[in-house]
């Protein structure tokens, strides 16, 4: 391995897969390095279907680390766009950055790599226009917009096998990429990136300190949302401007099939978002799972997270979603990661460092869900591993509250969705801040460093940070 590169990149997601990709289609001459702190993709499985349990993999999560980023595990949705749109309505602000038809261009050319690379040719939620539209008035009258594009879902099965394919193409094309191993820091003189410094995952855990250096023309930041943490370490060493973003608090709904049968035949995924109660913050629907599991991922110091999936050919009974709250802090409060950090550690203490699990009826009853209740409920969990208990120790009043009266809303257009039965998972929190200060050009405010992806704030999703990397690649060939 060389130690010196004109690009390297830190993480290996979708974003800086799709750099890498890009910058091979335009036969550039760019000597490129990817650098992931987890596995090759087809090393990567969780433990958890065999023992039963999470096992804590060391030294990195299997689910979160690895080739192709935590998008190896979720389900697989990309999202696309109306053509009648005027506006990105999901998946980030790339466009406030790069303009609604230049995200539109990049939507449709990465859209035909994953097809190329064995993505689903269907499309789902491009018919029963009629249907979606009677949707869509209902949920109007409680202040509830519905959002319906086309989605092509790969399944997370499906998933490891595409990523796989674009992984063996880029390491036979001459990108260079380090499997486990962890970019402990930066390299800055006179606010100019020159490098990183490097160990292995197993050193970095043990807390050696033993690095390496390599340097680099330019560094591209690509960490997804398992490396906001680190990101926010790095911008408080070398004082990279930064704004505190947003961070989105909820939990993981769990509900019968039957109750959504509409919504997955008609949209696959319907994603609603309201303002709705008496504090009026943003409430969402988000990755809603037909036939779905729910599934559990573990970040920096153990923090358990709760999260879903489904696949194109294993099915379940029960549809899974998050509903999460936007929670944008002001002055003097700056630490919006710490913040979401503190309310998943609690809730992983109550729950003796499982997923906590509560069924909606016991919460209005004032009370913690007992386990041999959970066995007799009639929505079966489709995740083992969790503790029956009680959400509202940890989750403030504010989220609960604004949690409740969306799903007390949502029952008015999708009947069912309060029963008493269904279950709420938690936490399920997406780090997405602080958002990093970018130009057009994804620079930040130190000289040859970019960020895209998730992790600063840029992108929420697999098709918006896989566009961010393509855009990336064009704007460093330009710069040539």
């Amino acid at each position: 391995m060389n130690n010196y590169y004109d690009v390297v990149v830190v993480g290996a997601g979708p974003s800086a897969i799709f750099l890498a990709y890009e910058l091979i289609a335009k036969n550039s001459n760019k000597k490129v390095l990817l650098i992931e702190q987890g596995k090759r993709v087809e090393n990567r499985y969780c433990p958890i279907e065999k023992t039963g349990e999470c096992v804590h993999c060391k030294p990195m999560c299997n689910i979160t680390c690895g080739f192709s980023g935590a998008g190896a595990f979720s389900d697989g949705k990309l999202s696309l766009y109306n053509k009648e749109d005027d506006d990105i309505h999901v998946g980030g602000i790339l466009h406030e950055y790069i303009g609604v038809e230049k995200t539109k261009e990049l939507i449709n050319y990465t859209d035909k790599i994953y097809l190329k690379f064995g993505a689903d040719k269907k499309l789902e939620g491009t018919g029963y226009k009629n249907e979606v539209k009677k949707i869509y008035e209902k949920a109007k009258k409680e202040n509830i917009t519905l959002i319906n594009i086309p989605i092509r879902h790969l399944g997370t099965e499906k998933s490891h096998e595409i990523y796989h394919r674009i992984q063996e193409y880029l390491l036979k094309n001459g990108i260079d990429i380090m499997f486990d191993t962890v970019v402990r820091d930066l390299i800055v003189e006179n606010n100019i990136v020159k490098g990183v410094k490097i160990e292995s995952s197993a050193q970095y855990i043990e807390n050696k300190d033993n690095c390496k250096e390599i340097y680099a023309t330019c560094v591209v930041l690509a960490v997804g949302r398992k490396g906001a943490n680190w990101l926010v370490d790095m911008c408080d060493k070398y004082n990279i401007q930064t704004e505190a973003g947003t961070v989105d608090i909820g939990i993981r709904y769990e509900l019968p099939d039957d109750v959504m049968k509409d919504i997955n035949k008609y949209m696959y995924e319907g994603k609603f978002i309201g303002r709705v109660g008496k504090y009026k913050d943003k409430v969402r629907t988000f990755c809603q799972n037909p036939s779905g599991f729910v599934s559990t991922e573990v970040y920096d110091d153990n923090i358990t997270l709760v999260n879903g999936h489904s696949y194109k050919e294993k099915k379940s009974t029960n549809t899974n979603l998050a509903i999460l709250v936007s929670h944008n802090f002001n002055y003097p409060f700056n630490k919006p990661i710490d913040y979401g950090r503190n309310i998943a550690k609690n809730l992983n203490e109550l729950g003796a460092g499982k997923i906590v699990v509560q069924r909606l009826g016991d919460i209005y009853r004032g009370k913690r869900t007992w386990k041999d209740e959970l066995d007799k409920n009639t929505v079966v969990p489709t995740l083992k591993n969790v503790e029956a208990g009680d959400l509202t120790f940890a989750i403030g009043y504010r989220t609960m509250t604004n949690i409740l009266e969306f799903i007390q809303s949502m029952d008015k257009i999708v009947e069912g969705f309060g029963a008493p039965d269904n279950l709420l998972y938690g936490p399920e929190i997406k780090f997405y801040s602080n958002k990093v200060k970018i130009n057009n050009e994804f620079q930040t405010s130190v000289d040859n460093l970019y960020s895209i992806g998730d992790g600063g704030g840029i992108t929420r999703g697999l098709m918006m940070a896989s566009c961010s990397g393509v855009q990336m690649a064009r704007i460093l060939e330009e710069k040539s």
